[in-house]
């Protein structure tokens, strides 16, 4: 061994060599369309003509990952790479093009001469790969397009996952992200016994696009002083001369492996779960590292310079062309690749072999680790309803004695964990916490409840973000859960919401990635009833969000009662390769359909409610539609109203449980066809919708259909700290004005419905009155029944 440092002076030479490889298979990517290995003089013809990438966290993650595979193989670490930096990606395809991984997956990109040529040309070419990590890189379960998330990915990776270990690369304008600077806590979540490890390395390269970043311009104590405050202990690597790097991150690397090991193997004799000061790596290199040192009298290696393309080619500079060939050769590819284009030998022999290779890692394709859930009939929890609206239940405390059971079937296998950001108390799940607790390895105290270690429940900490990504992370790595929030507050992860269902979308046209569970989010708090929250917690809007992206993709569901919602979470918990979104009641509601009708309805996603309407064998005067559990309630309440003043009218009542149902069939998979959605709409008919979210969705979703006397009430924008009923009032989706809509959209009324227009003013003038004076909502709204269709009134 070397007295410099752990690697020999020959390990040290091949350590080097194969980094230049990587660094010039990554460059190549950026500029070459042909003449790959450089055998003739390079010409302008060689070149892409529109050249678009990333170089300066290349050459770092290179070092990195060279680095890793030494490890890997040195420990037989069962190990995953996550690239955070942005648009690094041809890094990692160069290191996995290296390690055989990635012809193995795509045997068009051989690893020879012809390969090389192919390899460069796809690199953010239209038709191509995209210029950062995505999910047609091997061995990626992070996309580098948007930054922050991959050490909340990290952790949620090794959750439940004993033998693993992520190492994840943060770069450093990544680590100025909300969600990456919460992520570093995520540490007082992990447990040694029973989770694998994260090895966090924060990549110094000083810049983003064009200005330095914070972690670069402080001293080296406040560093350490900020990650030893985290709970970590850091270790240094730092400089720009090659060789003492390689052996300062040998050393670094080998005390990381070994500190881990101590740490698990302690915990794991002892069945101590003390939180352990975990180990982590701040590395120091300059941005563009090996990468041209000057072009044009201005420095670029070591500036935000050479943070995209380090070398602009184009006519106006001509004497680019030589500057880009001498740069290229410096990494003298003659001695690292053979005739045909092929690594050399004894260069292959230092990648891991088999699913030791972070490309091939199994976690990183977790469809091909995922097991199905053991889960109980969820027709046993079925809420008893002898007859419409007779009983009052809530939805999430029925819910939360199904999810409670499925964490107690599925406790031996721990592949199913319970996500939401301290809210699953609030949202009416408490019963799982009689099967398992919240996770937390930080202090305990006694007056604290349902905190342990081995919890299964992570709601510990308040971070939407990183709830969202642990749960990416677990499920990304071949495991099943849920995330409840609040419905308002789940806007705060619309963008990982929306850069999963892109990771869905593409995964879906690629037959490798193999199939993995479904996201399901359970929002309840939801914006009709917010007593003491108010205005602040009131906001729809994440059903539109969703509804925006590919119908291959999303399904949003609006169960109107507790069967309804142990349907339909059934169903969402069982899927695969889907975002679920299910919009749910915590409050003491009417439940409607007994569970055989809830089955039919759900599985329908759309109907009529025959109990609920009067037109059977004649045409309907109105269509009296209906989509959430409050809409539900209030048009019902509106069909006994109308039942009373004005009997002869032929109402037909229709429930909408999932939501794309009402897209065209064209459009989305659920979707009905124009005929059926004409037998249950009529074509002619007025349809007076109630809905859960912001009205323009639904004429957003119905905009093709036939029937265009579509008149919509929902969520407008107003709300306060009020009574239940009066945030309904406010956004004229009360059942007062619902009847209101229907008298006066039915012309062959006459002047015969005034008096029930009048009635309902007059209703409406009573409940402000009546709350301003009392605080609660009227005795008629608080008591009523749906009682056979006569209500009270």
């Amino acid at each position: 061994m070397s007295k410099k440092g752990p690697l020999t002076p020959d390990m040290l030479r091949k350590i080097d060599a194969y980094w230049r490889a990587a660094n010039y298979l990554a460059a190549g990517q950026l500029y070459l369309l042909d003449n790959p290995l450089l055998r003739k003089p390079l010409q302008s013809e060689h070149l892409k003509k529109t050249i678009v990438g990333h170089w300066g966290t290349v050459p770092g993650q290179n070092f990195i990952y060279t680095h890793l595979n030494r490890i890997i193989t040195k420990y037989d670490l069962n190990m995953i790479y996550l690239s955070g930096p942005g648009h690094g990606g041809n890094a990692m395809v160069a290191q996995t093009y290296l390690e055989g991984t990635y012809s193995e997956i795509y045997p068009n990109i051989s690893q020879d001469l012809e390969g090389m040529k192919k390899l460069f040309k796809q690199f953010s070419f239209p038709g191509g790969i995209a210029s950062h990590v995505a999910p047609e890189t091997p061995g990626s379960i992070n996309e580098g397009g948007e930054l922050g998330y991959s050490l909340a990915h990290a952790f949620g990776a090794v959750l439940d996952n004993p033998t693993l270990i992520a190492a994840c690369v943060v770069g450093d304008g990544e680590a100025e992200t909300g969600p990456l600077a919460t992520a570093w806590h995520s540490n007082k979540f992990l447990n040694p016994v029973i989770d694998g490890a994260v090895l966090p390395i924060l990549h110094l390269n000083g810049f983003k696009i064009s200005n330095p970043t914070i972690f670069s311009r402080i001293t080296h104590e406040e560093v350490e002083d900020f990650f030893k405050g985290c709970g970590w202990t850091p270790r240094f690597v730092e400089g720009d001369d090659p060789v003492k790097m390689h052996q300062q991150m040998a050393a670094a690397l080998d005390w990381a492996v070994r500190e881990i090991d101590r740490i698990q193997q302690s915990a794991r004799t002892t069945g101590d779960t003390t939180r352990p000061r975990w180990p982590m790596i701040v590395f120091r290199s300059p941005n563009g590292w090996t990468g041209p040192k000057e072009v044009d009298g201005l420095r670029v290696e070591g500036t935000f310079r050479a943070h995209q393309v380090p070398i602009s080619i184009g006519e106006d500079h001509p004497e680019h062309l030589k500057l880009l060939e001498n740069w290229l050769k410096s990494y003298h590819p003659e001695e690292l690749f053979d005739r045909n284009g092929t690594l050399i030998p004894e260069l292959q022999a230092l990648a891991p072999k088999g699913d030791r290779r972070m490309g091939a890692n199994p976690h990183a394709n977790g469809g091909l680790l995922l097991r199905d859930l053991r889960i109980p009939d969820f027709r046993e929890y079925a809420v008893d309803v002898p007859a419409p609206g007779e009983v009052k239940g809530e939805d999430m405390t029925e819910l939360g004695k199904f999810v409670r059971d499925i964490l107690k079937l599925n406790a031996e296998a721990r592949n199913f964990r319970v996500f939401g950001p301290d809210e699953t108390m609030s949202n009416r799940l408490g019963a799982v916490f009689h099967e398992t607790n919240r996770c937390w390895n930080a202090e305990r105290t006694d007056r604290d409840e349902y905190l342990a270690p081995d919890g299964r429940i992570m709601d510990s900490m308040l971070s939407e973000h990183m709830c969202q990504g642990w749960l990416e992370g677990y499920l990304l790595t071949g495991r099943h859960g849920i995330f409840n929030s609040y419905e308002a507050f789940i806007r705060i992860v619309d963008s990982m919401f929306a850069q999963h269902a892109k990771w869905l979308k593409v995964c879906a046209q690629l037959p490798w990635r193999q199939d993995i569970a479904s996201l399901n989010y359970v929002l309840s708090s939801n914006v009709w009833q917010q007593d003491h929250n108010g205005f602040t917690h009131q906001d729809p809007g994440f059903l539109d969000h969703v509804a925006n992206k590919k119908a291959d993709v999303v399904r949003l569901y609006l169960p109107p009662d507790g069967n309804c919602l142990l349907s339909c979470f059934d169903h969402c918990i069982r899927s695969r390769n889907y975002v679920n979104v299910l919009i749910t009641s915590k409050h003491p509601r009417p439940q409607w359909l007994t569970m055989d009708e809830a089955i039919k309805h759900c599985t329908h996603g759309i109907g009529i409610w025959q109990w609920a309407s009067n037109d059977q064998g004649c045409e309907p005067d109105v269509v009296m539609a209906c989509c959430g559990e409050t809409p539900t309630l209030e048009t019902l309440a509106a069909v006994t109203i109308l039942h009373k003043y004005l009997p002869e009218l032929k109402i037909r009542v229709i429930n909408v449980v999932d939501l794309m149902k009402l897209q065209p069939h064209t459009e989305h998979p659920h979707g009905l066809t124009a005929e059926d959605y004409d037998a249950l709409f009529t074509v002619d008919k007025p349809i007076i919708f109630a809905f859960h979210g912001y009205p323009t969705l639904i004429h957003e979703l119905t905009y093709r259909r036939h029937n265009k006397r579509l008149h919509v009430r929902g969520y407008k924008e107003e709300g306060t700290i009020t009574t239940p009923f009066d945030m309904r009032v406010q956004n004229d989706i009360d059942r007062f004005h619902l009847v209101e809509d229907v008298v006066k959209r039915l012309p062959q009324l006459g002047n015969r419905g005034s008096f029930l227009i009048q009635l309902m003013k007059d209703k409406l003038v009573e409940h402000k009155q009546y709350i301003i004076t009392n605080g609660i909502d009227m005795p008629e709204v608080r008591d009523w029944k749906w009682n056979g269709g006569k209500g009270i009134y």
